[in-house]
């Protein structure tokens, strides 16, 4: 009796938890419907770690969230479309950057605001981008470039080596 008491416990706690990480992931879901929202569209060369569902703030504030990515079959470009809430107004000539908000994953797209005076419109595309940075690529290129012990020809200039008994 006192272990099906545990068990019937324990399957309790187990669906009271899975209904805390489902009224937590309806309650992150995009603010911006079809509605109340328009499309804007950026190419970046990398587009790592977007998707559909990614947020594109402003500030740090959320205006918006990834609609679509796809690859441009023409330039080979990644192609993200941009679902913008209605009362956020982007100026002409700002620029789509993918930035990382830790360095354990996770990405966002920041626009940096421009000082024109005419918005863009729906359907609009961002002249300047900036695609996501390869952090380990980066990480391994600085590694590499402190070893050092190389010369221009790729000979370690050490000449023979010989054993040397311990």
């Amino acid at each position: 009796m006192r272990e099906s008491l545990f068990e019937t416990l324990i399957g309790l706690a187990v669906v009271a938890v899975a209904g805390f990480f489902l009224v937590f992931s309806l309650s992150q879901r995009s603010d911006a419907s079809t509605g109340d929202s328009y499309d804007l569209t950026a190419k970046f060369d990398r587009a790592d770690g977007v998707s559909p569902g990614t947020d594109v703030r402003i500030a740090g504030v959320k205006v918006g969230t990834v609609r679509s990515v796809k690859l441009d079959q023409t330039t080979f470009k990644a192609e993200a479309t941009l679902s913008i809430k209605k009362d956020v107004q982007i100026p002409e000539e700002s620029a789509a950057q993918i930035q990382s908000d830790s360095l354990l994953g996770g990405s966002y797209i920041h626009i940096q605001i421009s000082g024109m005076p005419d918005n863009m419109q729906p359907g609009s595309r961002f002249e300047y981008t900036r695609g996501s940075m390869d952090i380990l690529g980066i990480l391994l290129e600085a590694v590499g470039g402190l070893g050092g012990g190389e010369n221009k020809s790729g000979d370690t200039g050490g000449g023979s080596q010989e054993e040397v008994p311990l």
